[in-house]
């Protein structure tokens, strides 16, 4: 091995052995929940710790609604937002992880040159009388060599960044699942609760129609007929609101799948039942939440890089240790350019110290240390926060069920009450009122019973977000372990 090379050999070893400054990071500990909280009193779908389903919409096995799932899948706008926001953080890792690699261009040109005669030397040897060529080509190549880990830092810390991204995407994708299952229920929901409003209509009309023979009999009252166009009017006026919370649900899943207004009218108009939930609802054990949650992988990957920032900000005070060299020819004659004479080369470590800087140096190390502290506690935030929005969401879906159930006992029972009544009433046994009173107490308790149908399966919905279900199989969880690229379902 050259003399010239032997030094360059030795700070390459060097640089390949280098300690790495700055802390490294540790998977945080954050609050724990050993198992799902049990309800006191237990409705007809419980929850089951079978591995949690990833396509949880295909569970209600409702067609319309699993083809829509997919649909948001590609068309959703907020989601090829994050697409775009997620390669544009791989294109900027791409940047900073640069560092780790040797830089080198290649350079030429040609000039014709004249000097001056009272200034630089002339290499004409005419004294600036004449002028001359210059031809040049050359090699440089440029390795900062990393003793103290600054640029592996770097790297750390992008790769961490990237990861935020990626479970930024993942928090959007499961966002988009979720509002999507929640607009489609909600307008099943309003369409079951128009069906109601509509047979109950019909029912008032048979009343209003009851009391006008009664009255042509003498046996009914104009006040009678009145409080049956009454209830009619009344029954009336609630199908316009109806109506138009049809047409804000069917936008709104419009939008979602990238469309423009009542693009899916002619798909989602037809009244159809309330997806239902099944008999069991798996959801996975509590120890598999930290590896599911976008949000909790997205605040742990925010604590890697502030880490990872913190060598980056000890590195700083290290000298910079640069290995450069470049080889080339020149000459004034282009048959001689090329020879071995006119080569010119150049090779050797270069480094810089900082000395004095105003206390800039530590003052970024203190804010980078605070900036990890931060991220610390946001993690416990984010984990505690989510043992909160399961825990509500699994009495939510317990205790929408139980009221469910109630509902639907009272409803029957009002059905009773109301046939009863309208016998009692044709027998001359009850006035008119009461037939009014118990087909409003019917109407109400039915319109509760839909709205509590649809609360159960939103209730569902919710859990499933809770636990942060859905896009391990659009967006599997080895991508962020292997080559970091995005998917575009």
């Amino acid at each position: 091995m050259s003399r010239l090379l032997q030094p360059v050999f030795v700070l390459s070893l060097l640089s390949l052995a280098a300690c790495t400054v700055g802390p490294d990071f540790q998977r945080p500990e954050g609050p724990r929940v050993e198992a799902w909280a049990s309800p006191q009193k237990a409705a007809p779908s419980q929850v089951v710790t079978s591995p949690l389903d990833e396509r949880w919409w295909d569970v209600f096995k409702d067609p319309q609604l699993s083809a829509l799932s997919r649909r948001v899948l590609t068309d959703n706008l907020d989601l090829q937002l994050a697409t775009s926001r997620l390669q544009q953080s791989r294109a900027a890792r791409q940047v900073i992880t640069a560092e780790r690699y040797p830089t080198s261009s290649a350079s030429g040109g040609y000039a014709r040159k004249r000097n001056s005669g009272e200034g630089l030397n002339d290499p004409s040897g005419h004294e600036g009388k004449s002028a001359f060529n210059l031809w040049d080509a050359g090699f440089s190549a440029s390795w900062e060599l990393d003793f103290w880990g600054r640029v592996r830092r770097e790297t750390e810390a992008a790769d961490a960044t990237l990861e935020v991204a990626e479970n930024d995407r993942r928090g959007v994708l499961l966002s988009a699942l979720a509002e999507t299952a929640q607009d489609y229920i909600q307008l099943r929901g309003v369409q079951s609760t128009r069906a109601v409003t509509e047979q109950n209509l019909d029912v008032a009309r048979h009343s209003l129609k009851l009391s006008q023979l009664r009255l042509a009999d003498g046996v009914a009252t104009d006040l009678d007929v009145a409080e049956a166009a009454a209830q009619v009017a009344t029954i009336e006026s609630q199908l316009p609101a109806l109506q138009q919370r049809q047409a804000q649900l069917i936008n709104a899943l419009s939008l979602l799948m990238g469309e423009p207004p009542q693009a899916l009218h002619a798909e989602l108009a037809a009244d159809a039942p309330v997806p239902q939930t099944p008999t069991q609802v798996a959801i996975g054990l509590p120890s598999q939440l930290a590896e599911r949650r976008p949000d909790i992988r997205q605040a742990e990957a925010r604590l890697h890089a502030a880490t990872a920032s913190i060598g980056v900000a000890k590195g700083d005070f290290y000298p910079r240790i640069t290995l450069s060299g470049n080889f080339g020819s020149q000459a004034m004659q282009l048959s001689d350019f090329g020879s071995w004479g006119s080569r010119q080369f150049g090779i050797g470590p270069q480094f810089s110290l900082p000395l004095f800087d105003g206390g800039r140096l530590r003052g970024m190390l203190h804010l980078r240390e605070a900036q990890q502290q931060e991220a610390a506690v946001a993690y416990q935030q984010t984990v505690l926060r989510a043992w909160h929005e399961i825990d509500d969401q699994l009495t939510r879906y317990n205790s929408s069920q139980l009221r469910r159930d109630s509902l639907a006992e009272a409803v029957r029972q009002n059905q009773i009450a109301l046939r009863t009544a309208q016998q009692q009433y044709v027998e001359g046994v009850v006035d008119f009122v009461n037939v009014l009173t118990v087909q409003g107490a019917l109407l109400a308790t039915q319109e509760q019973l839909v709205e509590s149908s649809t609360g159960v399966s939103l209730a569902m919905v919710g859990l499933y977000k809770a636990l942060g279900g859905g896009w391990e199989s659009v967006y599997p969880l080895a991508s962020a372990d292997s080559a970091k690229t995005p998917h575009t379902p």
